[in-house]
């Protein structure tokens, strides 16, 4: 905005030239960015220098090894880098699972499954494993739900923005 209150022509000429879907809400200034800027450069000064030191060979394996066996049955972990699977490897239930779409109908299957077992579990009184059970079906329809669209979206054909033209 000028300082007549009306918006900036030239500014929004030039966002548009670069294609921005609308113009940003802010531009920080030079001073904030040198001064976030010094303050990682001193975060980093106040660090140990052997954090900085090149990864071992056994080190870097190790890193690389995580990133393979992130991949399950059903598709990848997403967990961070140096942890442990605190779902005890119950993937179905882990929000971190990202299914791979050629695994549907797996997923299905154990929906299936588990609708059974939900059925055998009410008829012998096991209350306690219906509960479980009904997690379990929560989570695969929710992963099924999540590849369907996933699938629509990758369907979707996206046109574009339109531009209206240049005012005299």
């Amino acid at each position: 905005m000028t300082g007549t209150g009306q918006p900036n022509v030239l500014l929004h000429q030039a966002f548009r030239q670069f294609q921005y879907p609308t113009v940003p809400l802010a531009i920080y200034p030079k001073e904030v960015i040198n001064g976030h800027r010094a303050f990682i450069a001193r975060r980093r000064g106040l660090r140990p220098s052997e954090e900085y030191r090149l990864p071992t060979d056994e080190e870097w394996e190790e890193f690389l090894g995580h990133f393979e066996r992130r991949r399950v049955a059903l598709g990848t972990c997403g967990r961070a880098y140096a942890t442990s699977c605190i779902h005890e490897h119950s993937c179905l239930r882990c929000s971190l699972l990202r299914v791979d779409p050629q695994q549907r109908h797996r997923i299905a299957e154990i929906r299936d499954n588990l609708l059974a077992r939900i059925d055998e579990a009410q008829r012998e009184g096991w209350l306690g494993e219906v509960e479980g059970l009904k997690v379990s079906l929560a989570a695969a329809q929710q992963k099924l739900g999540q590849l369907d669209e996933r699938t629509r979206r990758a369907a979707t054909t996206h046109l574009g923005m339109p531009t209206a033209p240049d005012s005299p």
